[in-house]
């Protein structure tokens, strides 16, 4: 006696009811776009057969350079198999072979290889095809938007710039601000990751996440020691971070400065026209558990101002921090005389080494 076996809905799909399915549903881009590029290699081929002379058979790599961008890891193979096979016969109808073409076959069999590793790396790493660009810009844009300062009263302007010793948008250094609800308070934090530049952006970009809901949920007194926590828990070989955290009550000018083994915060008096640097006590973050932060606190009167910075602003080889802290202090006095428009640009671009990632803050209360 013989038991029958349920065969499953997806084995009675018969190939012809499989392509009826799938011409209803649609071709995906990432399909149409190897039709294109498919179409693209065989009149790149028939021109090479046709016209032997004036067609180069290098023009294949067009299609494939425009593949490796476009073709995620399943297609991408299969598409540059079928190149190599019509280079195999733009090839064999050369007539004679000359070495220039030999070269330039193997050029082309070299190329193939070499976007079939690439895109076997991108893979591995989930960023392939096109998507894992735009997922890649996506990440980018979220690290930028933890840097924007919220909506304030129109007597206080605060600024911000970050640049990466790169030229990226991808640093190590980064800025999170907010304004708790049911609250006059504004928290910012200036924070530079261990590393520079695309080394440190991975880091930056998860530290600011967090950062960024930890500084709206805490007391200001509590921020960085939550904050070092969280370091503790990454277990990271490079998990530390410098920090500076400003409460500023944007009613009184009232504010409180704590720092994590990050440059000293300064403060310029409008009365005296003088820069004062704040000077606090705390260890580096995610170094020493339980560390203890101490504060300084002091007012923001109308025209005064308060300056957040990492070390890329202040520190050069072969220089002292605190030469650094004094050329920049004298260095503003002529370049915030008269205006503070655009002022974190405007330091951010003049001031700072080139070969670090910076970041600045700027806290103004207007008259």
């Amino acid at each position: 006696m013989t038991t029958a076996h349920p065969v499953s809905r997806r084995a009675r799909v018969t190939p012809r009811r499989r392509l009826q399915m799938l011409m209803r549903r649609g071709l995906s881009f990432e399909m149409r776009v190897a039709l294109g590029l498919a179409a693209a290699g065989l009149l790149v081929t028939i021109a090479v057969v046709l016209f032997t002379e004036e067609v180069p058979i290098t023009g294949l790599m067009l299609p494939l350079l425009l593949a490796s961008l476009f073709l995620g890891p399943r297609t991408l193979p299969w598409f540059v198999i079928f190149l190599m096979v019509l280079l195999t016969v733009s090839v064999w109808q050369q007539d004679p072979i000359t070495a220039r073409i030999v070269v330039a076959t193997v050029v082309m069999f070299v190329m193939g290889l070499v976007v079939l590793l690439t895109s076997h790396q991108r893979a591995s790493l989930g960023v392939g095809g096109s998507m894992g660009e735009s997922m890649l810009v996506d990440l980018r844009d979220r690290l930028l938007t933890q840097a924007r300062i919220p909506d304030l009263p129109g007597n206080w302007s605060v600024q911000s710039a970050l640049y990466s010793a790169g030229g990226t948008p991808f640093a190590g250094d980064f800025v999170v601000a907010t304004r708790p609800l049911s609250s006059t308070r504004l928290e910012v934090s200036v924070v530079d990751v261990s590393g520079k530049g695309e080394d440190a952006g991975t880091r930056a970009l998860m530290l600011s996440g967090a950062f960024g809901g930890l500084i709206g949920a805490l007391g200001p007194d509590e921020f960085l020691p939550a904050a070092n926590d969280y370091l503790f828990i990454q277990d990271w070989e490079e998990g530390f971070a410098t920090a500076v955290h400003l409460s500023l009550d944007l009613v009184t000018g009232a504010f409180e400065i704590r720092t994590a083994g990050h440059p000293p915060a300064v403060h310029r008096q409008a009365g005296s026209g003088r820069w004062q640097v704040l000077r606090t006590e705390g260890p580096i973050l995610g170094l020493i558990k339980d560390a203890e932060f101490t504060c300084v606190s002091g007012r923001l009167a109308p025209g005064d101002a308060v300056l957040l910075y990492t070390d890329g602003m202040v520190e050069e080889p072969r220089r002292d921090i605190d030469l650094g802290i004094d050329r920049m202090l004298g260095e503003m006095e002529s370049l915030l005389r008269g205006t503070w428009d655009d002022a974190a640009n405007r330091l951010a671009v003049s001031l700072g080494s080139r070969d670090d990632d910076r970041a600045i803050v700027v806290v103004h209360r207007r008259w």
